[in-house]
């Protein structure tokens, strides 16, 4: 992703509300699978990383893991929130 992508790309995610959260349990099928549907459907999402979530391995590896098992990618890490992005087809 070039960085004029990316930096449009945060500009509007600024507007966006989290609509997923990573809990104590971390990363889950089925919060992999809802990731997925809400890219295909959006193409841009904001998901909370809960502190229970990051304690073991930080938030930046687990925002880079979700990306990685979701197939999107991920646009920034900012506080606990992680902004993920798929293209459109």
């Amino acid at each position: 992703m070039d960085t004029k992508t990316r930096a449009r790309l945060r500009g509007e995610a600024q507007a966006l509300d989290a609509t997923l959260q990573v809990g104590k349990s971390g990363i889950t099928e089925t919060l992999v699978k809802e990731l997925k549907a809400q890219l295909e459907g959006r193409g841009l999402v904001k998901v909370r990383l809960l502190q229970s979530s990051t304690h073991d391995e930080g938030k930046d590896p687990v925002a880079e893991r979700l990306a990685e098992e979701s197939g999107a990618e991920l646009v920034e890490v900012r506080g606990n929130t992680a902004v993920y992005w798929k293209r459109k087809r």
